[in-house]
């Protein structure tokens, strides 16, 4: 198999920019609220105040969750150019779960597996238009997942 050099070339250059500048290409972590220990922290760096209640936010997870190490959580949106989806767990010791990033066209359903330390309640929050919507549901954790 024969390489072409202009190929290689352009395939190292993309490689390198790549390796260089992740935030340049990839959407940039939000580390202030990844790093907060407190969930009001969380809510005010990310969206100023807790967001208000929809039933246009759907949210689905155990009750009792068995191993908090595991816990699956599928959330799904009744909203149209939905921007991001995000999961604050209040009483874990890092409350932000997770924040994922969505183009304009994609269907508004994410699923992750999160981590729990004990009982809390969980909070789903999306934004679509500039607007947040959000819905909570209270998750007994019996045995936990966040070094406990």
């Amino acid at each position: 198999m024969k390489i072409d050099r202009r190929f290689f070339v352009q395939g190292a250059l993309v490689f390198s920019t790549v390796l260089a500048f992740p935030r340049l290409l990839f959407a940039a972590r939000p580390d202030t609220a990844f790093d907060a220990t407190d969930a009001d922290a969380v809510y005010k760096e990310l969206f100023g105040e807790v967001p208000a209640d929809s039933d246009r936010v759907k949210m689905k997870m155990p009750d009792i969750a068995e191993n908090g190490a595991v816990v699956p959580v599928t959330v799904s949106a009744d909203l149209d150019n939905v921007e991001s989806i995000s999961i604050v767990v209040e009483n874990n010791p890092t409350p932000l779960a997770a924040e994922f990033k969505l183009s304009p066209r994609s269907e508004a359903v994410v699923s992750v597996r999160i981590k729990m330390g004990e009982s809390s309640p969980v909070r789903a929050i999306v934004k679509a238009d500039g607007k947040y919507y959000s819905t909570a549901k209270e998750v007994k954790v019996t045995i936990g997942g966040c070094g406990g």
